[in-house]
């Protein structure tokens, strides 16, 4: 299967302050990657990176062998990079249909196509993004990234926060979009949630890479993982 993303000896941050050094790694087109760690360790860090709004002290981001290390976010959202960060950044004076359309790019991902993923904004279309819950908003963000069209999707804990009833409901969203072939970093503090579908993890510590295995080893040796978790803690 053909690469998608690979990093090269990333060290990127915030101002003058370095959060991430030298990281390597690649994804394959149609993968999804768990991102774990606790918190601190630079796992926003590296989504902000990709998604361009950070301070890059050196290294290389390529997108389907295309170098976009240098390109602005609104670039990189147009060559394919949909980003839902952990503030959602929802269109608040806008309705939930005009959230969506507001920024739609033609391809395989129509309103349609999101309200069937999310039948509950197809539910409160006409709402504003203030007249929704948090797990509503959650389900926007995601659905506004996913009306982009993007080739590569990065969801900062999607369900931090939320109700479990709603988790439920985003989960099932994600494991229908892995299965549908939609390569994704996906940020998340408990590993039991993303890793039976997604295909690799990084653990991340103090911005580096900790540790780096399939999610299929993960789940079938935990105390692998915990071992590492545990690690991290303790540093």
């Amino acid at each position: 299967m053909a690469e998608l993303l690979r990093v090269e000896a990333l060290s990127a941050g915030y101002g003058e302050a370095r959060v991430l050094h030298g990281l390597d790694f690649a994804l394959e087109d149609g993968k999804s990657l768990a991102l774990l760690g606790r918190n601190g360790v630079g796992k926003t860090t590296l989504i902000d990176t990709i998604a361009g709004v950070t301070t890059r002290f050196g290294g290389r981001i390529f997108l389907g062998g295309a170098d976009v290390t240098a390109l602005k976010p609104h670039e990189r959202a147009r060559r394919g990079v949909g980003w839902t960060p952990q503030e959602r950044n929802i269109f608040r004076s806008l309705t939930v249909e005009e959230n969506l359309t507001a920024v739609a790019r033609p391809g395989a991902w129509t309103l349609r196509r999101v309200y069937d993923l999310f039948p509950r904004l197809e539910e409160r279309k006409t709402n504003g993004g203030r007249q929704l819950s948090g797990g509503e908003q959650q389900m926007l963000a995601i659905g506004r990234a996913l009306m982009l069209n993007p080739r590569l999707l990065l969801l900062d804990e999607p369900t931090e926060g939320l109700a479990p009833i709603i988790v439920d409901e985003l989960l099932a969203a994600l494991k229908a979009l892995a299965r549908d072939g939609l390569t994704m970093i996906i940020v998340e503090q408990k590993p039991k949630k993303i890793l039976p579908f997604t295909d690799h993890a990084i653990v991340l510590d103090r911005g580096a890479i900790a540790h780096e295995a399939s999610s299929a080893e993960l789940i079938a040796d935990p105390s692998a993982l915990d071992a590492h978790l545990t690690a991290t803690k303790k540093a």
